[in-house]
């Protein structure tokens, strides 16, 4: 069921992520970008999940070094040098198979390859408004803590210009909750 991210997947990626979080929040260049900073030292921390070969869910994490902190990061509260430190990108989740512990996999498997790359945290901005704030108590229940809240964290990115919000439209103002998950 879960297996490593590979281009064979980008597709269904790129559908289910837009599905869930919005159009305009995966395409084909910036999962290319997404997928190369997931891999360090020949390991990949991006995977996905299938079941009866539909996509069901997947995980996107940037391993460390592969990524610099934005001003939506706090590298100062981490505690933890931010070379040392994973981004967590993305968990995504299709409606029908939440709350069956899948987003939870996903998480742990690349917090293994994750700590192969030499990570020793992980941080991660989660969407505040998710389903029954589902993000963060799935986040906070491997351990995650909360450092800071930013408002407006997807309103009008270089990253996703072209986003369009589940609950917003084109003009989000959903909060990201940047939360620090220590590896044991």
């Amino acid at each position: 069921m879960i297996q490593t991210l590979s281009p064979q997947n980008f597709s269904d990626v790129i559908e289910l992520g837009n599905l869930v979080h919005g159009e305009g929040y995966l395409d084909s260049h910036s999962i290319e970008l997404l997928y190369g900073k997931g891999i360090k030292s020949g390991i990949n921390a991006n995977f996905v999940a299938y079941q009866d070969g539909e996509l069901i869910g997947f995980r996107l994490t940037y391993a460390p070094g592969n990524w610099e902190p934005d001003r939506w990061c706090t590298p100062d509260a981490w505690g933890i040098k931010p070379a040392e430190v994973c981004y967590f990108k993305c968990n995504t989740v299709g409606e029908d198979s939440r709350g069956k512990g899948i987003g939870g996999q996903l998480l742990n498997a690349s917090i293994a390859a994750a700590k192969l790359q030499g990570a020793k945290a992980g941080v991660s901005h989660l969407w505040k408004q998710s389903p029954n704030n589902s993000a963060i108590r799935y986040f906070s229940k491997a351990g995650g803590v909360l450092i800071k809240e930013h408002p407006d964290r997807w309103n009008n990115t270089k990253e996703h210009p072209d986003y369009i919000c589940v609950l917003c439209g084109t003009d989000c103002h959903c909060t990201a909750s940047e939360m620090l998950l220590i590896f044991k």
